[in-house]
């Protein structure tokens, strides 16, 4: 079909990190931290405000500005991360890439309204399990104005742009376990090796799978929600998400008056994997923070699928008893929610791209993309070639940091955190260049050290 190349969105990324001393021990330095990388992004003429807090205080959120590809993307990601390295090496300190902090850890939630009211609705000890955790989120932009923040879609919107974002919000919702086998990123989680995407479990959690995550009670407000079939079954979805989490508040004694003037709002009421975020986009939540080169190929491998929908006018539509993506004319057709949220998420999260069923998803996904060309496709070529012995950074640790034990000791913990500070800080070295896809595609082997 002839692309129609005058769709032109954005895409913008947010990844958290920890931070560590020299000796790889966790600490609560963040607002120090922050002041430092906003004073050197004022001194480089960047954006002092992409260096921000998070609800906990030994970690910190990277942002970048909203870019028009992934290689701008790419460039401004890295030349941020790179300031927040030279600021981490001015006061003794490491950033840690990696989805878990590998070691117990007892986090320092920071005393606003807005996080005691989270945690007082699903539960102060589940809800430390955020921080303890971190991720990657990605915004995929869609039409000015047809997200509404009271609604979550402007009716007053054209058909086309209600189209389009009803499309790219079902692309990224089928995209979630892929994005999840993909990213996998440390296995070890309070000094234990949990066999599973620790992240994915103790953040998103399933009654189901037996998970023990912060939502694992709240689903309508923690997990992925369905495909809509319908702009009006979007809006009723997140109506329906909207009162779960106000009867869940009821339930300990919160008002909606309190969650208002905290700063909650309709919108801002979702923690879901996939979410519509007031600021114009959907985001995709379900990534572990990782390394670089990981975090590179999943935006070279999100930007081209979307851009293939967007500009081939794919309609996105689940398909009973499909198990891979699968193009059709005008057609994405992509798994049912039941099976992409039941078997295959169970399978993303434990066994990964060694299940024949995750492996076969995954790869459509990736012959998808890699149809789109461009910078990074060789990159996302050769994963696609190597799946069938592909073991991600998760394996590479279980391979390097296989404690003889069940549990990692403490010396052991401390090992991997500063290993993967170092690896952290040279793909940063080789990556940040003003065409980080193109240094990407030169890389010759998949793996965690591009040198």
């Amino acid at each position: 079909m002839e692309k129609n190349d005058d769709v032109k969105r954005r895409i913008g990324l947010e990844q958290e990190y920890f931070l560590v001393d020299e000796r790889g021990k966790l600490g609560n330095w963040a607002d120090e931290f922050l002041q430092t990388c906003q004073t050197l992004a004022e001194d480089k003429g960047y954006d002092r405000h992409y260096f921000v807090p998070e609800f906990v205080k030994n970690m910190v959120e990277i942002n970048t500005p909203p870019c028009y590809s992934s290689q701008e993307l790419g460039k401004v990601y890295l030349q941020n991360l790179q300031l927040a390295i030279t600021a981490s090496h001015q006061m003794g300190l490491r950033l840690y890439p990696l989805s878990s902090y590998p070691l117990h850890i007892m986090p320092v939630m920071r005393d606003k309204p807005n996080y005691h009211i989270q945690a007082r609705t699903v539960g102060y000890e589940r809800f430390l399990h955020a921080g303890k955790c971190t991720g990657t989120h990605v915004h995929l932009e869609v039409p000015k104005g047809v997200i509404n923040r009271r609604l979550g879609v402007t009716y007053e919107s054209s058909s086309e742009d209600r189209e389009e974002l009803l499309n790219i919000y079902n692309l990224a919702t089928a995209l979630d376990s892929a994005l999840i086998a993909l990213g996998r990123a440390c296995p070890y989680y309070e000094g234990e090796s949990m066999g599973v995407a620790s992240h994915t479990i103790r953040y998103r959690g399933s009654e189901k799978f037996g998970w023990e995550g912060v939502y694992t009670h709240l689903p309508a407000v923690g997990g992925l929600m369905p495909y809509a079939d319908s702009v009006e079954t979007l809006v009723e979805n997140q109506f329906n998400r909207f009162h779960t989490w106000l009867q869940a508040m009821e339930k300990v004694g919160i008002n909606r008056q309190q969650f208002l003037e905290a700063g909650g709002s309709f919108l801002k009421s979702s923690w879901n994997p996939i979410r519509l975020n007031g600021l114009g986009t959907v985001e995709i939540r379900c990534l572990d923070s990782n390394l670089p080169s990981v975090i590179l190929a999943m935006i070279a491998l999100i930007e081209k699928i979307s851009h293939r929908v967007r500009n081939e006018e794919l309609k996105v539509r689940p398909v009973l008893g499909l198990q891979v993506f699968q193009q059709e004319g005008e057609t994405l057709l992509v798994p049912s929610f039941d099976y992409l949220n039941g078997d295959l998420l169970y399978a993303a999260a434990t066994e990964g791209v060694k299940h024949p069923h995750v492996k076969a998803y995954v790869d459509s996904i990736l012959e998808l993309a890699i149809s789109e060309g461009g910078e990074g496709t060789q990159y996302l070529s050769q994963l696609r070639q190597e799946l069938d012995r592909y073991q991600g950074i998760e394996g590479e640790i279980l391979q390097t940091f296989n404690s003889t034990t069940a549990h990692l000791s403490q010396e052991e913990g401390l090992n991997l955190v500063l290993h993967y500070c170092d690896i952290l800080e040279s793909q940063v070295s080789y990556l940040n260049t003003d065409y980080p896809l193109k240094k990407l595609d030169e890389i010759e082997t998949f793996s965690a050290n591009p040198n």
